[in-house]
């Protein structure tokens, strides 16, 4: 991250360092108090300690700081847990927070999923917390409000109770040898959603599992340039992962480069993820040091 943005990072939590602790029950969205820190203001405390307490998001104008794995957001605008094509998932996690660009996005994805492949609605899982950063669990990215996962298993024709939004699983998309799709779960349906994702010109990515990947490579038909969009990464067998560009006039939003032109189809481009040793690793004989938690003062 620039250091000029580090004074930013601490700005957004100088007037706040002091609140309540609170996180959320288990199948509720009522806040629970967590322990308090005892030295908020140390240098060396863990981010994901302080972003991870944080209920709502900081008071300020919409701006993005820092890198999808390196960041924050303030101004953050909260996707409703409700909506006519749409629930959210895993409410005691509170990471239903994003800009409001991508909040508009989902909203948008979820009535063309009602409306070009046939389903009640998308369930989401996590975007970002209320003022990004790292998390306590989970991902490394979503630290920005640009990064949120859409389920590939289809918004029941009901409303989730908040215990069902707790417990219920996604469904496998992937066979179980990881070679290919599973064929009783994967439809075109699927295609059609991730599709609609990609067509999206704020989307930069769509992380996928590499045979799903192969699936939309095989079937896609017609206009295929969407398809340099989506791009197989480890995991993301039971949801795909939508990530938007940095929004106009966000200066210190820190840009990805743009995906490499082509589909990513070939047989060379897929080789690599269906390798043994990536499909089926072997443990390290040495385990590696764990990482310092982010600070901060990074």
């Amino acid at each position: 991250m620039k250091p000029s943005l580090i004074p930013v990072l601490l700005l957004l939590f100088a007037t706040f360092a002091s609140a309540a602790a609170l996180a959320q029950d288990k199948g509720s969205a009522d806040p629970k108090p967590l322990p308090s820190l005892s030295n908020p203001n140390d240098p060396k405390l863990g981010a994901k300690e302080l972003f991870g307490r944080r209920l709502l998001p900081a008071a300020m104008p919409t701006r993005v700081v820092g890198f999808y794995a390196k960041g924050c957001i303030a101004g953050a605008e909260a996707l409703p847990i409700n909506g006519e094509t749409w629930q959210v998932m895993r409410l005691s996690r509170n990471r239903n927070w994003a800009h409001p660009d991508l909040v508009a996005l989902l909203k948008r994805l979820a009535a063309r999923a009602h409306k070009e492949a046939g389903w009640p609605g998308i369930l989401v899982g996590d975007m970002s917390q209320p003022r990004g950063g790292p998390m306590f669990t989970g991902h490394a990215s979503h630290q920005v409000g640009l990064d949120a996962d859409i389920w590939l298993t289809p918004m029941p024709n009901r409303q989730l109770s908040r215990n069902e939004r707790e417990e219920m699983s996604a469904v496998m998309m992937v066979r179980p040898d990881r070679l290919d799709i599973d064929p009783s779960a994967w439809t075109p349906n699927h295609l059609a959603v991730i599709r609609a994702a990609a067509q999206e010109p704020s989307v930069q990515r769509i992380f996928v599992n590499a045979a799903i990947k192969k699936a939309l490579c095989r079937e896609a038909k017609g206009d295929r340039s969407w398809l340099a969009k989506v791009r197989p990464m480890y995991g993301h067998d039971y949801h795909f992962h939508i990530r938007i560009r940095c929004p106009a006039g966000s200066g210190d939003c820190e840009r990805q480069p743009e995906p490499s032109e082509g589909e990513g189809c070939s047989a060379g481009d897929l080789a690599y993820w269906f390798k043994d040793s990536v499909l089926h690793p072997k443990p390290p004989k040495v385990r590696p040091k764990p990482k310092p938690p982010m600070t901060l003062a990074q």
